[in-house]
């Protein structure tokens, strides 16, 4: 048995998927930098007041994320079967309950943005600030449920590059009014965070215009028509809310455990908010490789299980777990080797926060070898393999028995804020034993999809 696969379609196909994908990440992770540079130079106050009404956004992504992976995981097996009558239903079912979804927080965070971050801070300069951010680009969210939708559905049939475009021109877009409308350029008033929140959302409202005309009008694999939104399935569409929910189900899990860390955290003070914003800003950046190759591991993984080909699903599995624990390793000595240059490149904060910054940064990158082996077994293998429900209760769990626990009981005895974030992090390398021993029984492959579900006259 050989611990590496033979298959070069196998690295040719990781190759040709990881590369958009990991560049858009990598894109949409200099849009975050971006107003994380550009705003940390009006205070901790500022920063910190973005980076608490960036939970909702990521509190928001996480339940999108969840509908996003209905349609992947579906669709990618359903293309494996060839079958895109099926594919073109699952699509537009995700795209009903996403547009649900991004109208509810818009409405609530249009109309209670000083309430919603009450909830993750009692520091009153942090809520102002935050609450005109949040006011502004909640009216972002919509656009970016319908992008990221569309995004996930062009990746279920191997389709990658589009959302590198669409993540290039947002950051040209994003980064361009963020100089203008902050710091008032060109004879724009000086809007402070009301100026990052309007770029964002100008940002979101071009995505949204280039991937509808990119589906509609370019894309030849799928050549869905807006009349094809309006149709569904009713055995599809249970099927999407069966093995849906534990997906959306995961998500929610994470959505708590993100609203958990920023409750913890929140009750420190700036310094400590600040310095997570840039410790976690630093994560995303080292996790832009992995994410890319992760979700190119998805698609492989769900059109292997839907094309039927087990034993060779099998083989995928072995190498996987090995090519990932490599890049974890890899990960986790950058970020312990650029650290300090990265805190360096945030002029304006205090001491204070940049040296909370480097403790946080200390746990990462620890931490990272966990992340990238376990999130491209259980997410990439045994989730987009069938086994949905499985890593729904893990995540369960670790979160609500495990995590967030540890770290409140850690905080009200009064430990370090390092150690608290520990705690909140700690499952990363828990679950690898976990993702191991679950990877070995090969019980996650499991064929979803059905035979003719769509009639095709």
């Amino acid at each position: 048995m050989a611990f590496l696969t033979h298959d070069k379609n196998f690295y040719r196909n990781l190759l040709v998927l990881t590369i958009p994908v990991a560049l858009q990440n990598l894109i949409t992770f200099a849009v975050t930098l971006a107003d994380n540079l550009m705003t940390g130079a009006l205070g901790d106050a500022a920063i910190s007041g973005v980076y608490m009404g960036t939970q909702i956004q990521t509190l928001l992504q996480l339940f999108s994320g969840g509908i996003e992976g209905a349609i992947l995981i579906l669709a990618a097996q359903y293309w494996g079967k060839a079958d895109s009558r099926s594919i073109k239903r699952i699509i537009s079912i995700g795209v009903h309950f996403t547009l649900l979804v991004g109208t509810l927080f818009t409405v609530l965070c249009a109309l209670f943005p000083t309430a919603i971050l009450g909830i993750f801070t009692n520091e009153v300069a942090v809520i102002v600030e935050g609450a005109d951010y949040l006011r502004i680009v909640c009216f972002s969210y919509l656009f970016f449920c319908l992008t990221q939708a569309l995004i996930a559905a062009m990746r279920s049939v191997e389709v990658a590059n589009i959302g590198m475009t669409v993540s290039a021109a947002s950051l040209i877009t994003n980064v361009s009014l963020n100089y203008v409308l902050i710091f008032g350029k060109f004879g724009f008033p000086a809007l402070g965070v009301k100026g990052a929140a309007i770029a964002t959302l100008v940002s979101r409202i071009v995505e949204a215009v280039i991937m509808a005309v990119y589906v509609f009008r370019i894309d030849h694999r799928l050549r869905l028509k807006l009349s094809d939104f309006f149709k569904t399935d009713p055995l599809l569409r249970r099927d999407f809310i069966r093995y849906g929910i534990p997906i959306v189900g995961g998500q929610i899990i994470w959505g708590v455990n993100m609203m958990g860390n920023s409750m913890i955290l929140g009750r420190f003070d700036q310094s400590v908010i600040a310095g997570a914003s840039i410790a976690n800003t630093m994560n995303a950046l080292a996790y832009v490789t992995m994410n890319g190759m992760s979700a190119a591991v998805s698609i492989i993984t769900g059109k292997t299980v839907g094309a039927g080909k087990i034993e060779q699903l099998k083989e995928y599995a072995r190498t996987v777990q090995i090519l990932f624990l490599g890049v974890g390793i890899l990960t986790g000595s950058l970020v312990a080797l650029t650290k300090t240059p990265f805190i360096g490149m945030y002029a304006g904060v205090s001491p204070e926060t940049a040296g909370y910054a480097q403790q946080f940064c200390t746990v990462l990158s620890i931490t990272s070898v966990g992340t990238c082996y376990q999130a491209a077994c259980l997410a990439g293998l045994v989730k987009s393999g069938g086994d949905v429900g499985f890593v729904f209760k893990m995540d369960m769990f670790f979160v609500l028995l495990v995590v967030l626990p540890s770290a409140v009981i850690s905080a009200r005895l009064g430990a370090p804020a390092w150690l608290v974030f520990a705690c909140l992090k700690c499952d990363q390398i828990l679950k690898c034993v976990v993702a191991y021993f679950k990877i070995k029984s090969y019980n996650w492959i499991k064929n979803l999809t059905r035979e003719s579900v769509v009639d095709k006259k």
